[in-house]
């Protein structure tokens, strides 16, 4: 429950606080015939999300290549958001007072507008609703539900927090503060997308590519830091300004309703820094003791018996990852054995052709990959190709797995020292 809960709500956050972005933006510019294009983007996106996750749950399809393009694209429509306000922030004062706004750059802002929201709610939608779909209505996947649902609701509720927290914020210190935040989405999305295309071999891909693009994905969890920080600060900065209201000359119903509005205000401002900073601590502790999770098993030592290594087939009958170990002078040759959900067997090198010999770890039904955490469905143990295990030739005999030396050679020069990784 506690992973899904923190998987639904930081992608829930991202999401609602780049959609709370543009619908502040909105109000700011005094553009609120657009506001309505928001929701209907938002329920648009909603029900394309279910649908499609039921199409894909039905097809046999690219993951890597949905994903790159998806993100790719919506980095595209994040950057043009961002473009669209600061040309449009520059000449917002005359727009407002002169009202130019005439219907064709109405529409065009329209357009934008959906797009922009449509995308960004859809990428996380259909990870979130496939995830959802996939809980059984067990203890457990209860639970589980209850969690997604319980990230996405706060998620929610943060956005309505930021949206609230900032109608006074300095519209200076709000474009300046915002276009930054958008931009570090912008490269997130960009870094994501390629590095999905490049596993999925749509794009081609290098040792010294995922050397640079893998670090950066697996601990991506610094950007979702980065921009609930931003937020709040721009937030907390305003707060701290903040002076109270002139009441001078105000009595009664009035001086009420003055000093009413500006406690409502305060408190959307706490509420917006306090979730940000709790938020930040959560997806931290969990990122911290998800890391602990990522380093490889101990390997279990095998050595040649005339010319093949022998391993006992109830011995890796399990569903588990098992890392063994073969010394061959200086070289120590890792491999790995898992069963499928075929119940057959699959053996492969500890390594992949694009990120060398780091290793997989096992969550869940899926092997990730140390480097770039590319999450490979263990069926697919044992086909070549991406950031796939390499395949390592074997048989079953009887009640033995046999891996032939011939095979393992292959590792020699993978596995040699200096040429990890």
């Amino acid at each position: 429950m506690l992973q899904t809960f923190v998987i639904t709500l930081r992608e829930g956050v991202e999401a609602s606080l780049v959609i709370a972005i543009a619908i502040s933006y909105l109000r700011k510019t005094g553009r609120l015939e657009l506001l309505p294009t928001v929701y209907r983007a938002l329920a648009f996106a909603v029900i394309a999300c279910i649908a499609t996750a039921w199409a894909l749950s039905q097809i046999s399809y690219s993951e890597e290549a949905f994903e790159g393009w998806t993100l790719l694209l919506s980095a595209a429509f994040v950057l043009s958001m961002v473009i669209w306000m600061n040309k449009h922030g520059k000449t917002m004062k005359n727009e407002i007072e002169t009202r130019l706004q005439n219907d064709n750059g109405r529409g065009r802002g329209a357009w934008g507008v959906f797009a922009f929201v449509f995308l960004m709610i859809f990428r996380e939608g259909v990870e979130t609703v496939l995830l959802l779909a996939a809980t059984r209505l067990n203890t457990s996947g209860v639970f589980e539900a209850f969690g997604a649902v319980l990230g996405i609701g706060l998620a929610v509720l943060f956005g309505v927090s930021f949206i609230r927290g900032t109608i006074r914020v300095n519209i200076r210190q709000f474009f300046q503060m915002t276009t930054v935040i958008l931009l570090v989405v912008v490269l997130q999305l960009a870094i994501t997308g390629l590095h999905e295309l490049s596993e999925g071999q749509i794009l081609p891909s290098s040792r010294g590519e995922m050397a640079l693009i893998g670090p950066i994905v697996k601990n991506d969890i610094f950007f979702f830091i980065t921009i609930l920080a931003l937020s709040a600060a721009m937030i907390l900065f305003e707060s701290r300004k903040r002076r109270a209201p002139k009441t001078d000359g105000v009595e009664g119903a009035a001086l009420r309703k003055i000093k009413a509005a500006a406690n409502r205000e305060k408190l959307w401002m706490v509420a917006s820094c306090t979730a940000s900073g709790l938020f930040i601590l959560l997806i931290t502790a969990e990122f911290v003791y998800a890391r602990q999770s990522t380093a490889l098993s101990s390997s279990e030592p095998v050595a040649l018996q005339n010319g093949t290594v022998r391993i006992p087939v109830n011995q890796v009958s399990d569903g588990i990852l098992h890392r063994y170990q073969l010394e061959d002078g200086a070289v120590h040759i890792r491999f790995i054995v898992i069963e499928k959900p075929d119940r057959t067997l699959a053996t492969a090198f500890d390594a992949c052709e694009i990120c060398g010999t780091q290793g997989f770890y096992q969550k869940g039904s899926q092997l990730i990959c140390r480097n770039c955490s590319s999450e490979i469905v263990t069926s697919t143990v044992g086909t070549r190709g991406g950031c796939n295990p390499i395949p390592l030739k074997s048989r079953v005999e009887g009640d033995t797995l046999i891996i032939d030396a011939a095979a393992l050679e292959g590792g020699l020069r993978m596995f040699a020292p200096g040429k990890a990784g």
